[in-house]
């Protein structure tokens, strides 16, 4: 059998490793913490844009709602006329509207008011 020489694959894994938590604080650069520390930043990394997500779509309730109030109505009614009114329109372009385009937002939500009295 061939002997297996690793030098230059444990090389380039502790250069990638150290590449990654370059900027960590003291013992968290070396080697055995080093792995811990990219283990748990990674996996806060992929938390995070989880979150991200969550914390956008708030937002965007809480633009939404805020302009819908502006024009007589709440949020949750606004998005149940919008969809009696066969309007799909995603939060994220609400919200968009709602901050750019105060005159749009208002003809939806004439629509979406109109929707339900009807």
């Amino acid at each position: 059998m061939a002997r297996i020489k690793r030098a230059q694959i444990r090389k380039t894994r502790k250069k990638n490793l150290f590449r990654r938590v370059r900027g960590f604080f003291v013992g968290r650069r070396r080697l055995r913490q080093a792995i811990e520390a990219r283990m748990k930043a990674e996996k806060q990394e992929y938390i995070g844009r989880k979150q991200r997500k969550r914390a956008f779509r708030r937002l965007w309730t809480q633009r939404i709602n805020a302009a819908a109030r502006q024009n007589g109505t709440t949020y949750s009614r606004l998005i149940h006329g919008l969809k009696q009114a066969g309007i799909q329109v995603n939060r994220k372009m609400l919200a968009d509207l709602a901050v750019r385009e105060p005159a749009a937002f208002s003809a939806l939500a004439e629509q979406a008011k109109a929707a339900i009295a009807s």
